[in-house]
């Protein structure tokens, strides 16, 4: 890729792109970006000095002296530039994005599930994890910046990849991090009064969030919920090839019928509407019958996008049924187990590099205060209880938490990771020294319960640790469940999903 340093210099070859200074190096694009805490205009000089050959700017007098190009908008410029450096490689893939209020991971996990069954290696980039063919890593909370996304695409492409899913947030729509990114099918599930964080109104939200379906391109697919008036709105609203779903409207494209929710499990037949232009292949196939490992209804309408996907993507039946069927989610892998007034995270923090990813992609998310829960490791040693006792510290500077609640599990591990006098006193040390406060309990049902009642509304309640903290989530439904009543309880049974399921068996 080469871009011109102005009417006068010669061109260069762009060796790499950043929008955070710190990261440029001898070489580089560096585009400045008003933050919402800081302007990248302001360190243009710095970039320079890193070895910036130009910078991308939307205020020129800010690169005065400096080979510089202004444009309106320093975010899609990113984003077209990040999409050219890596050569368009989500044109080279076939991309699923989907975006909803409520059960956009759940839905990119099903689909991610369905399609790997088929295909083998996939692509998945959410809230929870990215994944790329075999390798699976932690990912931030928000969608990645427009360049870090392209570069996941380029190495999608690199390793052979072929479909890949997506989550898409309103904030990386209205921030234009998806901007460049050739989507083969998109989805709107449902919009509700949840999680406008970035806009002014709720009004706003629906727009960004619609964007997602009314810039598709005619030779995109966009499934739309006929259940949801939000969502069905957008019928008229885009180019896009529309194939329809629905739990009670016949005049889908996919609807269901025979729907059993009696034990928590959802049981139902999936019909291909035979009048669907879009599905016309699949009409040898008019309905087939599914049985979900995860409960509620939200469950249903994730299953009917993500059979939707798989259908357009040429998936068949069989593979559909299977991918669903044996659908349980990731566990213990910066697992979002509740998300309703506030979060729960259940995470393994195994040792000090867990923990900073771990953290690193808490500091991502948008939240009021975090409530730490660890598992103090037993029968570790005092290096790995000290290693992981000075990340946490380190950590502390960052987010700000000055209070631990910590355990040792001592009902709920075995002989061999009980946590010896040695682990206790090297932790809390490390702890004495941070200046962190610890209030330490020896029962793991206490230490969840204490959890619990510091976790406010906007919150995020992390369950960390090994080994004992296996036990952690259980015990924090539990608990929950023994609080909350009627509606309140029926919404912790829809969010928390296969794990409220297992405690019912």
């Amino acid at each position: 890729m080469k871009i011109q340093k102005n009417t006068v210099h010669e061109d260069f070859a762009v060796r790499g792109i950043a929008y955070d200074s710190r990261d440029v190096q001898d070489g580089y694009v560096f585009v400045a970006i008003k933050g919402f805490e800081t302007d990248g205009h302001k360190y243009i000089t710095e970039a320079v000095n890193k070895g910036a050959k130009a910078v991308v700017v939307e205020t020129s007098d800010a690169a005065d002296g400096f080979p510089h190009v202004e444009v309106a908008n320093s975010r899609i410029a990113l984003a077209e530039l990040s999409s050219a450096f890596y050569n368009h490689p989500s044109s080279k893939i076939n991309v699923i994005g989907v975006t909803a209020t409520n059960g956009k991971t759940s839905t990119t996990y099903m689909i991610d599930r369905i399609l790997s069954e088929y295909f083998g290696k996939t692509g998945l980039v959410g809230t929870v994890i990215t994944k790329i063919g075999d390798l699976v890593y932690p990912s931030e909370l928000t969608t990645p910046q427009s360049t870090d996304l392209q570069e996941i695409f380029y190495q999608m492409t690199e390793n052979g990849i072929t479909h890949a899913t997506m989550e898409v947030s309103s904030s990386a729509l209205d921030l234009h991090r998806v901007h460049g990114i050739e989507f083969d099918i998109v989805s709107l599930n449902n919009i509700s009064r949840e999680h406008i964080d970035l806009h002014d109104s709720f009004e706003q939200y629906v727009e960004t969030k619609s964007r997602l379906i009314t810039e598709a391109k005619p030779s995109q697919f966009a499934i739309l919920n006929l259940d949801d008036s939000y969502s069905s709105a957008l019928i008229e609203r885009t180019d896009a090839k529309v194939v329809t779903i629905s739990t009670k409207d016949k005049k889908a494209d996919l609807y269901v019928e025979n729907l059993d929710l009696s034990t928590g499990q959802a049981q139902f037949d999936v019909v291909i509407n035979q009048d669907s232009t879009h599905l016309a292949s699949r009409r040898s196939t008019p309905s087939f019958s599914l049985s979900l490992e995860t409960s509620g209804m939200h469950s249903v309408y994730n299953a009917l996008v993500a059979i939707a996907a798989a259908l357009l993507s040429e998936v068949p039946v069989e593979k559909i049924q299977k991918g669903l069927e044996t659908f349980e989610g990731v566990e213990r892998r910066f697992e979002l187990v509740y998300d309703e007034d506030f979060k729960i995270i259940d995470d393994h923090f195994a040792n000090a590099g867990n923990i900073d990813v771990t953290l690193g992609s808490v500091q991502k998310m948008d939240y009021d205060n975090l409530v730490l829960v660890y598992a103090i490791r037993g029968n570790r040693g005092k290096t790995v209880n000290r290693e992981n006792a000075e990340k946490i510290a380190e950590w502390s500077k960052k987010i700000g938490y000055q209070t631990i609640i910590a355990t040792t599990s001592s009902s709920h591990v075995t002989a061999k990771d009980r946590v010896t006098d040695e682990e206790i006193d090297v932790f809390m040390q490390e702890m004495a020294n941070a200046g962190i406060n610890v209030d330490l309990f020896e029962e793991l049902e206490d230490a969840v319960a204490e959890g619990l009642a510091r976790a406010h509304s906007e919150d995020v309640l992390l369950l960390a640790g090994c080994q004992g903290m296996d036990y952690g989530c259980e015990l924090t439904l539990n608990v929950l469940r023994q609080k909350l009543a009627g509606n309140d309880l029926e919404k912790l049974e829809r969010k928390v999903g296969n794990r409220t399921l297992k405690l019912q068996k």
